[in-house]
């Protein structure tokens, strides 16, 4: 008895490494054979018609949907899709200088605002009008206006909603943000927007920080930088409106609403991320390894999208329900709508 406690002391990672183990794997072989199908695609046609991030996502979805993976594979699914996914995202603020923010401007930031606001509220009436409730409402507007699942289950115990609730909204808006990851590059070409256009518009539209680097990829480099950097600021809207839906939960139940927390207003990695940024601004980041930082930020990206691709079943888009899926999409397309309005008003080049 005494040995194995010791063993336990000795090695207390081991059970969790033995519990992430299946599902680690998995989501690499998926991330390699998306690597492989892009490289025969580019071997046969010479170009890229679908990147590997899009591949990754299609073929952790495909198998997600038709094949029964057993619970064992789930934590390390997740492990990739969300803590490997942030790493890749401070890796990435290395590719990003201060310069970049600067030529943004004040007036992106406030459109980036406005489009927040405006997207809930619409979204919300949207809900409201078609019969869902406030609580549901709230979180598909959530859900579309800044961040898909994130933000939902950060909106869900502020508002004190209802589990069903939380699983329709998410069961959605997870089955959408992979459909406007592989829509929205048809905008590229159909719209003739150029790259900072591309990139504001997936950073405006795409749920989830992942999804934006994957949407925003076909457009290149300066795409997938601005595209981040919307999305980034986006994202940190979360906090403000977490903020407010928590002074109108405390004010509607007389102060039994939840408190907002830190980790929801300034999440790790987008402090890692503007760390980042600013070592590359001051030069404290050689130059040489910015390229091989890029690349490694690619790489466990591709491995966050095929995690993400897992965490995926088609199938759940049924149970969400008519007017959760009727809801999100007159929102998503509302969302669209003011981004390209946007686009056009600040006339980004």
């Amino acid at each position: 008895m005494r040995i194995a406690v010791e063993t336990e002391q000795t090695h207390p990672w081991t059970g969790r490494f033995i519990s992430l183990a299946p599902g680690i794997l998995l989501s690499c072989i998926v991330a390699l054979a998306a690597f492989g199908l892009e490289a025969v695609e580019v071997r046969l046609t010479e170009h890229r018609f679908i990147e590997n991030l899009v591949l990754a996502i299609l073929i952790g979805t495909a198998i997600r949907s038709l094949v029964y993976l057993p619970a064992a594979f789930n934590a390390g699914i997740r492990f990739c899709e969300k803590f490997v996914l942030e790493v890749a995202i401070v890796l990435l603020g290395a590719s990003i200088s201060v310069q970049a923010l600067k030529a943004a401007g004040p007036a992106l930031v406030l459109g980036i605002v406005f489009t927040v606001i405006a997207a809930i509220a619409i979204s919300y009436g949207i809900g409201r009008g078609l019969g869902l409730k406030h609580k549901l409402a709230t979180l598909v507007a959530c859900g579309n206006s800044i961040c898909g699942n994130s933000a939902i289950a950060a909106a869900a115990p502020v508002i004190d909603a209802e589990p069903e609730d939380i699983a329709s909204a998410i069961a959605f808006t997870a089955v959408l943000g992979v459909i406007m990851v592989l829509a929205l590059p048809l905008a590229l070409v159909g719209l003739g927007l150029t790259a900072p256009q591309y990139g504001v518009l997936s950073g405006l539209t795409v749920y989830a920080v992942p999804q934006v680097l994957a949407a925003a990829q076909p457009g290149g480099v300066i795409a997938v930088q601005t595209g981040t950097l919307v999305k980034l600021i986006r994202v940190m809207m979360l906090g403000p409106v977490l903020f407010a839906l928590g002074m109108t939960a405390r004010a509607a139940s007389s102060g039994t609403g939840a408190k907002v927390k830190l980790k929801h207003i300034a999440p790790w990695f987008i402090i890692g991320f503007a760390l980042m940024m600013a070592m590359r601004s001051a030069g404290a980041i050689p130059e040489g390894f910015v390229q091989p930082l890029a690349h490694t930020s690619n790489a466990l990206t591709v491995l966050a999208m095929a995690a993400l691709g897992l965490s995926v079943d088609i199938r759940s888009l049924g149970r969400a329900g008519g007017r959760v899926i009727a809801t999100a999409i007159l929102s998503i397309g509302v969302l669209t709508a003011i981004a390209l309005g946007l686009i056009f008003v600040l006339q980004i080049g």
